[in-house]
């Protein structure tokens, strides 16, 4: 027998290892790829760009060419659409083009893209090198400037792109900064120079335009950056403070030698951004990243695609486990005697629906009542099933009666008895009764007392939103709870009450 019970102890051990290793891989499965956390109500931050272009037509046939953002890993499009009327729209993996008859009034194009999950990239962004650098062509006296400053720029922090962009933007003015640039020009005019001197010095470089979100930003430019070559890699620059690596809240519509926007057919171009940020729940972006990791199928037949209502069933489904394993906690390792081996965890899932003082009153105050007229049924010698019918009856009766008076002198407590399951208070009322005339009223007490107590225990971790979430998200872990439970199923030494129960008897053998 005792090797029998130990062989059932190593095949569930290694069961459980085997479902530890299942749920961690799973939780680190969902978390990655589907943005699940461990923080309920967690948001997720939503930024809608909006480009307005608007032109004036010229006549002739138009051709408009928008720039979509460049995917650099650092954020990910929920969703993108063109407000153009009459548009013929046609989109590659880089531009939108749209085209169209020739208009006679002025045009306004609207195109807007959802971005979300943005993160800061500060390794630079993975790119072919180019071939080759176009060297610009000065005359003798500004190759001499540029050397100048170039030689200048050394004696600023950072690396060669940080140095000459700190000997631009000091304050006032570096002389060798003025002699090449007189007019302190616009930062796309600045951003040209920079570029120029470092292709100069035959390093890779170019023009990165793109848009900083801002919560409720309106009708502004896109921002310029520069973008170079150093270490093998493509590094962006801030131009105003030299800071490298791209920001959080930048995203890049435009890389090199390609235009923002292009129009043909038109004149007097411009092109105004708006930034908008909502809240959206991380659940709901769900099957947006499992589309964007490419594991919509696996996700289409997970419990998070199906309706709101029927996602809601199984959040209540998905604690009972652990309310499962503190009843069997309770029972087996502690020793406590309750009524019935669920009948607490019932009693918990009643008292989150009323409240957990009121839910506790009502309980009272049914439970001793319905005792009360029990005893008093006792005396009519009535059958077993009559009995139990007749005081089904009496709880009815009672809940009717709590509710009357709960409208009518607004007391929550009252209200809150329509809660609790009939059946479930006529059952312990009927074994509480039964316990009282077999083993006398103090026997009767401790089991409704520890009940109530285990029901009390069971109640706080369901009601915790920690928890809840957690076993919602990851229901992995309920396969881990199962072993755990018939584990405990095999424990046969002494539970903590009888412990205490017999620590007296320990204490006369040693002395």
């Amino acid at each position: 027998m005792f090797r029998k019970l130990q062989s059932v102890r190593l095949f569930l051990l290694i069961g459980l290892i085997l479902s530890v290793i299942y749920a961690g891989y799973g939780i680190y499965y969902k978390i990655r790829y589907w943005g699940f956390s461990f923080r309920p109500n967690q948001m997720t931050d939503v930024w809608t760009v909006e480009a307005n272009i608007s032109f004036e037509p010229t006549g002739d046939p138009i051709r408009v060419s928008i720039s979509r953002p460049v995917n650099t890993g650092s954020f990910k499009i929920l969703d993108e659409n063109i407000i153009a009327p009459r548009y013929q729209v046609q989109k590659d993996s880089k531009r939108i083009i749209l085209s169209s008859s020739p208009r006679q009034k002025n045009q306004n194009i609207y195109y807007r893209v959802l971005l979300y999950d943005n993160v800061a990239e500060k390794k630079g962004i993975k790119d072919d090198k180019p071939h080759k650098v176009d060297i610009p062509l000065w005359d003798e006296q500004r190759k001499a400037v540029a050397r100048a400053i170039l030689d200048r720029a050394k004696d600023q922090e950072g690396d060669r792109v940080q140095q000459i962009i700190r000997l631009f933007s000091q304050t006032p003015p570096d002389e060798t900064v003025l002699a090449f640039m007189p007019e302190r020009k616009s930062l796309k005019e600045t951003a040209d120079v920079i570029c120029d001197l470092l292709a100069f010095e035959r390093i890779p470089v170019h023009i990165v335009r793109g848009v900083r979100l801002e919560k409720d930003k309106k009708a502004f430019k896109s921002d310029v950056m520069i973008e170079a070559y150093l270490n093998s890699q493509w590094i962006t620059y801030n131009i105003e403070t030299g800071e490298s690596g791209l920001p959080k809240d930048f995203v890049i519509f435009q890389r090199g030698g390609n235009s923002l926007v292009d129009v043909e057919g038109g004149e007097n171009s411009l092109t105004r951004f708006s930034v908008m940020k909502s809240l959206t729940s991380s659940f709901n972006m769900a099957e947006h990243r499992a589309k964007t990791a490419h594991q919509e199928k696996l996700f289409s037949y997970s419990m998070y695609s199906l309706p709101l209502s029927e996602q809601n069933s199984l959040k209540w489904l998905m604690i009972f486990p652990l309310a499962i394993l503190v009843v069997v906690v309770m029972r087996n390792m502690i020793g406590l005697k309750t009524m019935g081996t669920f009948t607490p965890m019932l009693i918990a899932m009643a008292l989150v629906e009323t409240g957990f003082i009121a839910g506790l009153i009502c309980f009272s105050i049914i439970v001793i009542v319905g005792l009360l007229i029990r005893a008093g049924l006792s005396r009519l010698n009535l059958l077993l099933v009559p009995r139990i019918s007749a005081v089904v009856i009496f709880v009815i009766l009672m809940i009717q009666v709590f509710t009357i008076l709960g409208y009518h002198f607004h007391w929550q407590i009252a209200s809150s008895a329509l809660f609790f399951p009939i059946i479930i208070m006529a059952w312990i009322i009927e074994r509480a009764s039964i316990i009282w005339e077999e083993e006398g009223l103090k026997n009767a007490g401790k089991e409704v007392f520890f009940s109530v107590v285990v029901a009390v225990f069971t109640y706080f971790i369901i009601v915790n939103d920690y928890i809840r979430h957690i076993m919602f998200a990851f229901s992995e872990l309920n396969l881990v709870l199962l072993f755990i439970v018939m584990l405990l199923g095999t424990y046969t030494g002494y539970r903590l009450t009888e412990l205490i129960r017999f620590a007296p008897l320990s204490r006369s053998r040693k002395e």
